[in-house]
């Protein structure tokens, strides 16, 4: 299946332009620049190609959109499907960030927790994300050769022909059941690297709530980060 870029496409001429050049602009548009005799196919295809770098950029606007937006003591986030509150405590001479049953040790006074806070929620996905995906496939006997962990700003995971599967960290923020239902769901295309009528009977046969799954995420995503998607 050709991969495409998971944004939308904007093409321009320009009768000067020797190449085709793509940028990424703040709306989170890719900008495709025709050079003369350049056609929109090409240029299509261009950006197909670059997909990766797309991604990338977008990562790093989403990443300082997050890093903007201020979480302080009171601030209400989502942790495994349940909204909690951040605060500051003191625990013996340690000042601590704590949420849930979360725990993170402070330094030093700091307006803006979010990165605190993002930064130990990776940490917990990469510690908890790839046993639970083993287990899994070791359960349905796939042929899973690789699990990683990524900020990714447009996709909740991803599964290669090669047999990785890849998970957004923020997964750690979504309920127990919709994880499971959003590794089942790439753990599937180990079987059929599609979307079809198969691929979705597979799925249903491992997480028969998956609909609901789908359902919250459509529900709680955008405060999660901007569209993402599974693939």
């Amino acid at each position: 299946m050709e991969p495409k870029p998971a944004v939308a496409l904007e093409f321009v001429r320009h009768p000067r332009a020797r190449r085709y050049i793509l940028r990424l602009t703040d709306r989170g548009v890719a900008r495709v620049t025709i050079p003369r005799g350049g056609s929109i196919a090409e240029a299509r295809q261009f950006a197909v190609e670059h997909a990766d770098w797309i991604e990338r950029q977008r990562a790093r606007q989403a990443t300082d959109r997050r890093h903007n937006a201020c979480w302080t003591v009171g601030s209400q986030i989502l942790f495994r499907g349940e909204y909690c509150g951040i605060d500051i405590v003191e625990i013996g001479r340690e000042r601590h960030v704590v949420f849930a049953d979360q725990s993170i040790p402070i330094a030093e006074p700091c307006l803006n927790l979010r990165l605190l806070v993002e930064t130990h929620l990776k940490q917990l996905a990469a510690k908890e994300l790839p046993p639970r995906v083993i287990e899994l496939a070791a359960s349905a006997s796939l042929p899973l050769r690789r699990v990683v962990v990524r900020d990714q700003s447009s996709r909740w995971g991803s599964c290669s022909r090669r047999g990785t599967v890849s998970l957004n960290w923020r997964l750690v923020q979504t309920p127990g059941w919709v994880c499971d239902y959003l590794i089942w769901h790439e753990l599937m295309h180990l079987r059929e690297m599609n979307h079809s009528r198969r691929f979705w009977s597979l799925v249903a046969s491992m997480c028969s709530d998956y609909k609901a799954a789908e359902r919250w995420l459509r529900q709680k995503t955008k405060e999660l980060f901007c569209h993402p998607a599974v693939g």
